[in-house]
Formats: C-alpha cells, structure tokens, sequence
C-alpha cells in the first residue's frame, strides 16, 4: 500500500471497510425479506418471483408500445423519408428510457429477488424434493430430465441432478458474506472473495435478479467445461421459478441452438465464444444467421484472468491470403542454424576464457569476456551457474554500468565481436555486421540483408538525368527491393527469436506435430492461438513442423473492447485487488474485498532463497518428503512443463508417488484435483490446477495440518502466486504455502535486486544453504511488481492502438447492422447521397474545371450538374452539394420506382400461379457492368408489391461493398501499424502517427465505400422480365466459415519473449 492510501486509511478508513459499510443497510434489507417468505409454500414461493418479473414488465410497457408504434410506422412507410432519421432518434432516447426504468425497478426489487434465490437453496438442501403445482415450464423440463418428475398436477424438483458429467446433491446455502458479494456484482463492481469462498453460487443472487429483466444475463468463465458444469450445476435454482438457462459451449457456432442459447434469460459461455460470435455475427449475410442480442450484463468469473491476463490476445478470424503462402521460413533456416551455433561455440568459449582470467582480480579483461558472453547468450545454463558464485553478478552489473554510460556509447566495444545481441529485457535480437557478413557469405550481393536508405536514394535519383519514365521504374524497382530486403531480415529476425530466447516446454509445446502455445498463468495449452507477425511460423521451421500458410484478417478485437460493449459489466475472483488500478483505468470497474466467511487459518512462510537451482529443487524433494511422511497432501505449483517434469522424476528416483499435471497432461483434470487432498498425496502443477474446483480435505488431513503450498518459483504476476496460496486453507481449513526461489530464476535473473545478490555473497552462504528473511521477500515482491508494471504498460499501448482500430469498427458495424435489418437503411443511403455529393464539391469546387465536375457526377452518381457553369463558378459549395443531393434523391428514388414496377407483373404472376414451388428467388439486376444475384422471399416480394426487390438489392450491394473494403482496411492497418513501428528511431511517438494516418485511411475508405456503393444503386435495373426464367435460391445459411480460423494473436510477457499483437 501507498504513503497516500496509508495516509487516507487511517483519516477515512480502509477502502474496504468503507465499501462494505455502504452495502449493508441493502444487507439488512435482504435479511428482512428473507424472514418473510421462509414460511410460504412453494407455489408462493415461485409465484413472489413471477410478480417481481410482471412489475419490471408493467413499468417499462409505456415505452416499448410507443417503439412498436414508431417501427410499425416506419415499416409501412408511414413516414416521409426525410423525417426518419429524427424517428429514429426518439425510438434510442426511449430505449435509453427503457434501460433507466430497468436499472431503477432492478434496485427496488433486490432485496425480495435475494431472498427468493436464499430461500430456494435452502428448500432444495433441506430436501430431497419439493413439490409444486406443475406448469408448462415444468412439463418441458420433465420431457428431457429425470431431476423433475410430473405426477399428476403436481412436479416434483428432486435435489440431485447431474452437472459436469456427475450426479450433485444440492448442499449450498448463501452466507451473509455471499449476500454481500451479490450487491457488488449487481452493482456493477468486482467483488474480490477469497478462494473456497463459493462465488460460483455468488452469483445466482445478481444473475437470477438481473435475468427477471428478461434481456439477457451472460455468466463467462475460463474454459468449456466450468461454463457447462456451472449451467447444469445452478441451472435448476433458476429454472425453478421459470427463467431459461443455456450454454454457448454446448453448441456449434452459428447453428440455431447456439442462438436459442442467447435467447435464454441466462447464458453461460467462455470469454473466447462470447467474443467470437460477436465477431461471426458482424460477417452475418442474413439477420437470422446472427446469434447474439444486445449486449446487457455481464458478469465474469475469474476476472483477473480474462479482463487482465488475456487482455493481451486479440481475437482474430482470419482466411487465407489469395496471393499464395510463399515464405521464406524454410529458406532461410539453415542460415539461422549456422549463426545460433557459431555464437553458441563463440560464447562458451568466452566463458571459460572468463573464468581463466577472472582467476587474477586485477584483470579487468575477464569481466568483459562474461559480459560479451552475457551479451550473446544470457540463457546459457553454465553461465546462469556461474554468475551464481560469489561476486559474479555484482562484477557483471558493475561492468555492464560503465558500457551502458552516455548512451551506451561504449557499448559496441562489447557487442561487436558477437554475431547478434540479445536483450532479455525488451525480447529484441539484433543482428552485428559480423552476423550479417556470415550469413550473407558467398553471395554475389553484399547487401543481401541490409536494408536500403530509401531517402537518399530517391534524393539521388531526382538529381539524375533519367527520364521521367526512367525515373520512375527505378524508383519502382528500389520499392520492391525494399520490400523483398524488410521481409527477408524480418524472417531472420523472428528466426533468431524462436532459437533464443524461446524455449520448447516452457513458452510452447509440440504435440501431434503443431506448435501450442502455453499459458504463462495457468500452464493450460491455449489452442487456436498463435503469435503474431510470423513468429509462430518461425517456431514451426525452428521446429521441423508444417509451416502453416499466411493469413488475411477478416475481423478483429480485443477482449478489452468486446467486454466494454455491455451496459453493465461485472465480475469475481479471489484476486483482483493488485490490479484494482488497471480494472478502474480500462473498464472503470471498482474492486470490492469482500470479508471471508470463517477467518484465514493458512500460514504463509517467507520465501527461501537459495544460490542455485539444482540446490533449491534439492530443498524441495526433501521438504515434499517430509510432509508426506507427516500425511499431508501436497500441491506443487511449477511455472513450465519443463520443471515439472523434472521434479517429477526427481520424485520417481526418490520413489515418492505423485501426479502430474501440465499442459501435456491435463486430460485427467478433474480427477487429479479431485484427489489432491488425500492423505501424502503429491501433486505438481502448473498453474493450471484448481481455478474453479474445490480440493477437499478429510478429516485426518485437517489434523496432520491441512494441504501444503510449494512453489518452486515466483511468478512474474503477484495474482498468480495469491492464486497458488489460496488453494490451500479454504473455509478455515488449516494449511500452509511455502515459496521456493533461486537466484538462477528468471525474475531473480531479470528484475532481482543486486542487494539480494551482495547478501548472499556477504553471508558466504555454502553449496544447499539458505537464506530466509521478510527484507528478501520484500525485494521478490518489488522484482514483480517492475514485471507487472511493465506488463501493464504493454496492455495498455494494445488498448490504445485497438481504441483507434475499435471507432472505426463501431461505425462499420453499425452501418453493417442497419443493411442486414434494414430498418434504418433509407437514411443510411441518403447520408451516402450527401456525404459524396459533398466530397465530390468540396474536392472540386475551384480545383477543376466544370466539364471534370460533370464526369464526376456521372460517374458516382450517375446525374449530370443540376446547375450552370457559371452557377458552379460563382455558388457556395455547401448550396451547390444540397443541389446535388436533392437531385440524386429524387432521381434514385423515380429509378427504383421504375424496378418495382418493373418486377411487379412477374411477382405477382409467380406467386398467384406457382408459390408452391418457390420460397426465395434469385433476381438478375445490373448496373449494366456486372449482374448481381439477388436472392428475395417470394412471399414477402408479394406482400409489399415488390418494396422488397429494392431493399434487398440495397442490402446485398452495401454489405458486398462494406465487407470487401474493411478486409483490405484491416489488412493496411496492419501494414500501418508495423511501419509506424521506425518512428522512435525518429524519437517520434509511433501511437500518434498511427492516430493520423489510420484517420486518414478510414476517411478514404468511408469515401470510396460510399461512391462504390452509389455508383451501382442509381444504375440498378433488373435484366429481363420473364416469369419462365424466374429460379428457386439456394439457401445460403450464413458466410462461408469453411476456410476461415478462429484465432488468438498471443503477445507474450516481459519475461517470456514475444510479440505484441
């Protein structure tokens, strides 16, 4: 804590304190009703719930009549045109009306709601079955489950049932604390409640509340099976009083069940789904063929994990790229191969020279040696030992100090001799003119891997003599060699990256010939995502597994944005608090620490420090087998596949008994951690192990003192250590947490504080001695909280580049939607009409002459001038754009008159003689360069006397148009984003470079949509008019998913390596 905070805590009070304090006059309230509904029946009980929903239903009826009307109006074209767009206007303020009323209603209602879903808990634990009057919903349930019987007018609710693929006895009841936790979630704030705490049941209080609403309530968690598990496993508290619960999880993208999943009051999902048919929805063809509704109330489990640590990986739907995938991975591997092994020999040398020369204190040229080496390979396991030993590493920052002056202005007197240099720090490797001369070797072009200076270049080539033509096809071919050079150094780049400072079993794993990605927080395999800009490919080559094609970005976003997107967001986890900064400034949610039910009875041990690994994993077999003699389950917490493989057969060699569990190994889940409280059982985990299940402790486990903590590192993330203590000493169990450290671990290695190093030399601690003491503890904590800063700040540059990225997407969405339903698509086409009737003036208007105007016009919206040259000359621009724009609107709309009368006839001799034979059709319609097949509901074409020809044309041409040039928006924002990249060579801000020129590429985009899309519309006419040729449409269910992959462009850690995405 903060001077600041210290000081405000004892003036006000702990922040804490204050915010359950302010919860609980509501606290009380809940108590009061809860002692009034206790002693009615059932069929009360559920009737109370069905009052609740018919007040929310009574109070915003007003409003929602008055939207029907305005649409209803709309849809019979009720309303002039030019008098829409102020309809549309009154129909949000009402919708925002709506939303208030709700919000309002929602408060007044809390504390009855609460004590219905208290109530319903402790009916179905206190028996084995409850009966009520059987009702329609019953009935349904009954069909398809034998948790609810029917017997004759009555239904009986049994309190077993299966969930996550094993039969439950339902035997929760809400603590005071949990009620608490409730009012929180409800009020849009992140309660954090200690691990063993229940917030799984936490939130049937605000779900069952806020689903009374009936707009919708989505419940995320991490992975597929907590989200099925928990919908099955609460589902029945819900379903009791007659709201709907599905899982997204359970379904196929796109599919109907998938969409009636959304449609259920309460919708259970993981954050990967949710973000995903967001993004399928907006590359919809039909509305039908979309599955989510507005975006209403959140509530996210385990919120740290998916608002904060998976904050980082934009999801992505990709397709391939139609120029091909050539690469230049395979080509330019063995080139790699050669460097990485020639600075390893170069390297290993320099090291023993080191250690020769450093014999001598007085020889200085024995610390440049280890930091040349340092330099070269900061991975390499005999120097990490080595720089272990007394003084070493305080010589090599004492020495590294002096290089790193005035800028590093000495520092090429190190790095020279080396053919690239890594900094660990910032994942970069850079390639030394050395590397370049040995990987360029006896090619005819010296410059094969230097880039060239594309500035002085042009400069030159103005100064010369060439032609005009001349000129330009030399400037053509410096572009392209350019071009072909950045590719060609970028692949060694990230090639070197992947032999460096990317280790196989730490950051990824290879199984079934693919490269997974491991997740740094949980050690789980995160399938379907890959690192971005290549890096990914260039494991795969480093790897000798396929060497996946390149990819085109179809759409794109953040978790970060996706979760903004709802009106009321909220969420749980047992540790937030570290982050409570990060979650206000992004999502502007407050955290709330909610006290425990029974107080903490777990001891937390300082951490031990030892001089190298091999002594501390030592320590720790010795201490695994020694709680295991005192009957103690133990839980190891290990932060790569690789050590817990290694421990794990350190403990077969011991003959100790143990599981493992890892990403290679996590199909048996469930019933490891099942098992991990057992009398001497020993468990090693990444840190996948228990979010979201409970490890049970017997009775005699509880005696012998309960599960005991090992972490064999600390992590790079405070939350992820909190995490690993808190699966220990739930609910007042005894346990206790034990962390393991040696100066060899990369956070000790990166960020450790040389005062942690000068100790250990000054004690002369010797081979498996430790040191033990809060100061060191202290030191730890501050290694990570540099790591989280920095991790942080990494985040946050995402968010600002994808905030660009997400205005944009929000305006082509929303123009998207109003085609797909058309309900607001006339204004839209007569905001085109006036937005390029403007653009063409203002570009024009005394810049050209009056003949070029005219072609303009003619050419985009297909009209000739509505004025006189000398009217053009001497007219304000804004008069000579309203001229245009009301020309075009009465000329497009007398054409499209003109197609409705057209198909008329052939309508209506279609639908009165074969409607049988006919759902939707297929209407030819051109702009006399291409003919467009437009697919129309016979039925509906009928009904409206062939309206429904020009809305569907519309329709199909703006959304054609729409999608085509956002692809290749996307594709230069990437291109944008990677370029804007050099700008701090420049000592420029690359974000703000980035800000302007996306601005003006999304401008140029909107114009040359707009101007497409119209040049087609006012020429739209249908080609021939024989009802013989009419034919049946196949039915398209939704874009073409096929050939597209849903991915996770992963940017990986400060400690890790990797990418931004």
């Amino acid at each position: 804590m903060g001077v600041f905070d210290s000081l405000m805590g004892k003036f006000f009070g702990k922040k804490s304190d204050r915010d359950i304090k302010a919860v609980m006059p509501i606290f009380e309230l809940v108590k009061i009703e809860y002692t009034k509904i206790q002693n009615v029946s059932n069929d009360k009980l559920r009737e109370i719930s069905a009052s609740l929903k018919n007040q929310i239903r009574t109070a915003i009826a007003a409003d929602l009549e008055k939207i029907a009307h305005l649409r209803s109006n709309i849809e019979k074209d009720l309303i002039p045109f030019d008098q829409r767009e102020s309809v549309f206007i009154e129909i949000d303020t009402l919708e925002k009306s709506v939303d208030e009323t709700i919000k309002t209603k929602l408060d007044e209602i809390l504390p009855t709601a609460f004590a219905i879903v208290r109530e319903t808990a402790r009916r179905f634990k206190e028996n084995e079955s409850i009966d009520v009057t059987a009702n329609d919903n019953d009935r349904n349930i009954a069909a398809t489950r034998s948790s609810v019987e029917i017997l004759g007018s009555s239904a009986v609710w049994k309190n077993q049932w299966m969930a996550g693929g094993n039969i439950i006895t339902w035997d929760m009841l809400h603590y005071d604390v949990q009620l608490i936790g409730g009012v929180v979630l409800h009020q849009g704030r992140i309660a954090e409640m200690g691990t063993g705490e229940g917030k799984t049941l936490v939130a049937t209080l605000p779900v069952f509340l806020n689903a009374l609403a009936g707009r919708g309530v989505h419940i995320v968690t991490v992975n597929d099976y907590l989200a099925k598990r928990d919908a099955e496993w609460m589902g029945p508290i819900f379903e009791f009083h007659g709201l709907t619960v599905d899982c997204i999880d359970k379904h196929q993208p796109n599919s109907d069940a998938r969409r009636n999943a959304y449609l259920a009051d309460i919708t259970y999902g993981t954050n990967n789904e949710f973000g995903f048919d967001y993004l399928r929805d907006n590359m919809a063809v039909r509305p039908e063929d979309m599955v989510q509704r507005p975006h209403n109330y959140s509530i996210v489990d385990e919120v740290d994990s998916v608002l904060i640590d998976d904050a980082r990986t934009p999801l992505i739907i990709s397709g391939p790229i139609p120029r091909g995938d050539k690469q230049l991975f395979e080509e330019m591997l063995p080139k790699v191969v050669r460097l990485v092994e020639e600075q390893r020999k170069f390297t290993s040398q320099l090291l023993i020279d080191a250690k020769k020369l450093l014999a001598d204190p007085k020889n200085e040229k024995g610390a440049i040696y280890l930091l040349r080496a340092h330099k070269g390979m900061p991975k390499n396991k005999a120097l990490i030992k080595y720089l272990s030993e007394s003084g070493m590493k305080a010589l090599l920052h004492k020495t590294e100090d002096i290089y790193l002056g005035e800028n590093a202005k000495r520092m090429p007197e190190i790095t020279d001799d080396l053919f690239f240099v890594i900094d660990e720090k910032h994942n970069s490797v850079e390639m030394t003119d050395k590397g370049i001369d040995l990987i360029t070797g006896a090619s005819d072009d010296k410059k094969f891997f230097i880039l060239p200076d594309i500035g002085s270049e042009i400069a030159e080539l103005e100064k010369s003599a060439l032609s005009a033509h001349d000129k330009l096809n030399k400037k053509d071919q410096l572009y392209a060699d350019y071009a072909v050079k950045s590719e060609r150094i970028h692949t060694i780049n990230q090639l070197l990256k992947a032999y460096t400072v990317f280790e196989k079993d730490v950051e990824y794993v290879v199984i079934d010939n693919k490269v997974k990605i491991v997740d740094e927080q949980t050690g789980r395999i995160m399938e379907g995502r890959r690192y971005s800009d290549g890096l990914h490919q260039a494991i795969e080559a480093k790897e000798n597994v396929k060497v996946e094609a390149a990819t085109q970005t179809f759409a794109t976003i953040t978790l970060q944005n996706y979760f903004r997107m709802y009106k009321k967001l909220a969420g749980m986890t047992g540790t937030a608090e570290t982050e409570a900064g990060e979650l206000w400034d992004i999502y502007k949610l407050d955290v709330v620490v909610a006290p425990t039910n029974k107080p903490i009875s777990r001891k937390d041990h300082h951490d031990l420090v030892y001089k190298t690994k091999r002594e501390k994993y030592n320590a720790v077999i010795e201490e695994i087998d020694a709680l295991t003699k005192a009957g103690r389950p133990i839980l190891v917490g290990t932060t790569s596949v690789e050590i817990s493989e290694l421990l794990s057969r350190m403990l077969k060699m011991r003959g100790i008994k143990h599981n493992v569990l890892n990403a290679k190994l996590h199909a048996r889940e469930a019933d490891i951690v099942a098992d991990a409280g057992k009398t001497s059982t020993v468990t090693i985990a990444t840190n996948m192990a228990g979010r979201g299940t409970d490890i049970k402790l017997s009775k005699e486990v509880k005696e012998a003192g309960g599960l005991a903590i090992i972490g064999t590192e600390r992590h790079e993330s405070r939350r992820v250590d909190r995490q690993l203590r808190g699966r220990s000493g739930r609910q007042g169990d005894p346990g206790s947490s034990q962390f393991f450290v040696s100066l060899e671990d990369n956070l000790m290695r990166l960020f450790g504080s040389e005062k942690i190093a000068r100790i250990m030399d000054r004690l002369g601690l010797e081979e498996g001695e430790v040191i033990q003491h809060s100061m060191i503890s202290n030191s730890i904590e501050r290694a990570q909280k540099k790591v989280e800063e920095n991790n942080f700040g990494i985040r946050k540059r995402l968010l600002e580049y994808d905030d660009v990225m997400n205005s944009q997407r929000e305006v082509i969405y929303k123009r998207r939607r109003h085609a797909l339903y058309g309900e607001r698509l006339g204004v839209d086409i007569a905001n085109m009409m006036y937005d390029v009737s403007e653009s063409i003036i203002e570009e024009m208007h005394g810049n050209d002459s009056f003949e070029n105007l005219n072609m303009a016009l003619i050419t985009h919206l297909g009209i000739e001038a509505p004025f006189t040259e000398k009217d053009y000359q001497r007219e304000n621009p804004n008069v000579l754009a309203e001229k245009v724009y009301e020309t075009v609107v009465e000329m497009y709309k007398r054409r499209m008159d003109a197609m409705r009368t057209e198909a008329w006839p052939v309508i209506k001799q279609v639908y009165e003689k074969s409607a049988h034979q006919y759902n939707d059709i297929v209407v030819p319609i051109t702009d006399n360069k291409r003919e467009y097949q437009i697919v129309l509901n016979l039925e509906k074409a009928y009904g409206s006397e062939c309206k429904e020809i020009v809305k569907a044309f519309e329709k199909a041409i703006i959304l054609h148009n729409i999608d085509e040039a956002w692809k290749e928006h996307l594709r230069e924002m990437d291109d944008l984003k990677q370029s804007v990249q050099n700008a701090t060579y420049e000592q420029k801000d690359p974000l703000l470079i980035y800000k302007f020129e996306s601005f003006n590429l999304f401008k140029t985009m909107l114009d040359r949509i707009n101007k497409q899309i119209l040049a087609i519309l006012v020429r739209g006419h249908i080609k021939g008019s024989n009802p013989d040729q009419v034919q049946q449409a196949r039915t398209q269910r939704s874009a073409d998913m096929s050939r597209m992959q849903m991915s996770k462009s992963e940017a990986q850690s400060i400690l890790s390596g990797g990418e931004s995405a």
